[in-house]
């Protein structure tokens, strides 16, 4: 569910975003800023930036080192490094992941995602 969800996003494709994803999804990241960010209208903006296909990057997206932790039958966290390829230019980001099950069905419903300033 994780790679789906980074693939909707490389993708840009939102409808599939918004179906892994719970309307009350939280999250902190280098966007926001430091300040704590509720429901998907922050992140639907950066959907909305259309590029054009013509010049869109060629974009590879792989999670390093998973680690996963189930808490009770309807919660998993998952923690990687999520290592993205565009163009010549590789970045990391270390980034946890919070599912619930709700209503039957997994949902993402908040993560935390940080860009560190060090490099290899």
């Amino acid at each position: 569910m994780t790679q789906e969800l980074l693939d909707s996003i490389s993708n840009q494709n939102f409808i599939r975003y918004q179906e892994l994803c719970h309307p009350t999804l939280t999250a902190f990241e280098p966007e926001a800023c430091g300040h704590l960010i509720h429901g998907l209208k922050f992140h639907k903006h950066y959907f909305d930036m259309k590029t054009n296909p013509a010049t869109k990057p060629q974009v590879n997206v792989t999670i390093v080192n998973p680690h996963v932790r189930l808490c009770g039958p309807d919660v998993g966290i998952v923690s990687y490094v999520r290592v993205i390829q565009r163009d010549f230019k590789t970045v990391r980001t270390e980034e946890t992941r919070v599912w619930q099950r709700v209503e039957g069905k997994w949902a993402h419903v908040h993560f935390h995602r940080s860009q560190p300033n060090n490099s290899y």
